[in-house]
């Protein structure tokens, strides 16, 4: 308690003194403004269809998922190949001009927002898949290129892009964030799904993290660039090209649902089945808050009490085999209504409730903010922290609904408030807080799949360490000189 008590005085000044030290770093780093003739260096570059700095513009690419306030760029240039962004990286770079990626603005930590103006790079028009290597397993894909557009190309193929964060995301946006999602419990996450990356530097210089047209399935060459840049969230350089690994599609697949009485037998039941060494392709957890809302938007009818839905992949006769012992292993923990989903349709249907959870939250009180929490923490500690939650909910008199993927102790709070009620924002941020430092107080992370984008920059001082955080300021320093790449994010730029 001491620990979480005296970091929160901590973010409560940071908190006050934010505006004036914004003022301060803009000035102390000396921005540059986008004027006329920059507009002009950059529209001969990209063409003038492909620049704008419409106010609907700026304001759409100023804005993400997350509750953080639109902060729109000052122009927003559309590249259509690694050789423009280099170019325009050049201009900002000699000019001093921020630069803020953007992939399809589906994150939910602020991290398009423009702090200190500049320019967005909208990457959405470089939506070449520049190779698919079916024997291999692999696949080369451009920045705009989103994992259902991958998919869709592959599946013909007999393969599948398994890493899975539930919205349209970029390939190469998944890249920046480290995302992950359902499926991590059995294809981990975007870490370790990445062979390579092309990125283009902040002075405009490009480099391939493994080597250009390196796609080996191992390497212990060198330094490891490429798990560098995934999850620098656009502050160490633009991720214009990803190679990342693909996996067959399973023969059969099968889900289930199955409700608990507590959120304890819930838990230990994920333990025991990943103890079990079955190969679960997902396992989720949604407590009885989450379950109302799925059930009201998406008409389902599911009983209300902390519910696992679970799925199963491989042979048929595999498939059978691991759901039988899961739901074994369910009743012996005291699950109820152990219901099976074989047919396409039907687990569809289940997953696509799942993935909605997000939007049925929100449809809760509609008009509302949403704002996800993403705190991770090892297996042995998440029936507490969950408990740790519905406290903190009780306090604030409001439902928190949750959902996880329990298979690797992330999950998700949702919290609904009015953007232009400062004190329900306040709320937030305090339970936002606590739970985060909870998290790291029980060895785990403040972020597991969302980035530290803007709301999570002085967690991140606490949780990696001072030997740490001061290599992370060497890097950016190194890499960004100027700190021109999307600035204020990760790391508040006054301690750079």
């Amino acid at each position: 308690h001491y620990f979480i008590q005296s970091n929160l005085r901590m973010f409560a000044k940071c908190r006050q003194w934010r505006s004036l030290q914004s003022n301060a770093v803009r000035s102390l780093t000396s921005y540059g403004v986008i004027n006329d003739d920059i507009l002009s260096l950059i529209s001969r570059i990209v063409g003038p269809e492909n620049l704008t700095v419409s106010e609907s513009a700026r304001n759409l690419h100023g804005t993400d998922e997350s509750f953080h306030p639109t902060q729109p760029p000052d122009a927003v240039v559309t590249p259509l190949s690694t050789e423009h962004v280099a170019e325009v990286m050049k201009i900002c770079n000699r000019h001093c001009i921020p630069v803020i990626p953007f992939g399809t603005g589906t994150g939910f930590e602020g991290g398009v927002g423009a702090m200190y103006g500049g320019l967005c790079l909208a990457l959405h028009k470089m939506t070449e898949i520049v190779e698919v290597n079916a024997t291999d397993f692999d696949a080369t894909v451009r920045a705009g290129v989103t994992r259902h557009q991958l998919n869709d190309w592959i599946k013909g193929d007999g393969l599948h892009f398994p890493i899975d964060p539930g919205a349209g995301a970029s390939v190469c946006g998944m890249c920046s964030t480290s995302a992950s999602g359902t499926n991590a419990v059995r294809y981990g996450t975007m870490r370790e799904n990445v062979i390579n990356m092309e990125v283009v530097l902040a002075d405009g210089t490009v480099l391939h993290t493994a080597g250009q047209g390196r796609r080996p399935k191992k390497t212990s060459c060198g330094y490891n660039l490429t798990n560098l840049f995934v999850g620098s969230e656009g502050t160490l350089g633009v991720i214009t090209q990803a190679t990342v690994r693909l996996h067959g599609i399973p023969e059969a697949t099968a889900a289930a649902i199955c409700s608990f009485d507590t959120v304890h037998h819930a838990v230990d039941t994920v333990v025991q089945i990943l103890q079990c060494g079955l190969p679960m392709a997902r396992i989720e957890f949604l407590n009885a808050d989450m379950i109302t809302a799925c059930n009201s938007f998406s008409d389902l009818s599911i009983p209300v009490g902390p519910t696992l839905f679970l799925e199963f992949t491989g042979s048929p006769s595999g498939v059978e085999e691991q759901a039988m012992v899961a739901e074994e292993l369910c009743t012996d923990n005291g699950g109820d209504n152990f219901t099976w989903a074989t047919e396409h349709h039907e687990r569809e249907k289940l997953w696509k409730a799942r993935h909605n959870c997000w939007y049925a939250v929100k449809a809760m009180c509609p008009g509302k903010h949403a704002y996800s929490t993403d705190v991770v923490v090892p297996l042995s500690h998440l029936p507490e922290i969950i408990l740790f939650c519905h406290e903190l909910a009780a306090d604030m008199s409001v439902p928190v609904p949750i959902v996880g993927h329990v298979g690797d102790g992330n999950f998700h709070c949702f919290l609904l408030s009015d953007q232009g009620d400062a004190d329900e924002t306040n709320l937030i941020v305090d339970f936002s807080t606590k739970l985060a430092l909870k998290a790291q107080s029980f060895g785990g992370s403040c972020t597991g799949e969302h980035g530290i984008g803007l709301g999570k920059r002085d967690l991140l001082i606490g949780e990696v360490g001072p030997g740490a955080w001061d290599t992370m300021k060497l890097l950016k320093r190194s890499l960004d000189p100027k700190l021109i790449m999307n600035p204020g994010k990760v790391i508040d730029l006054k301690h750079l």
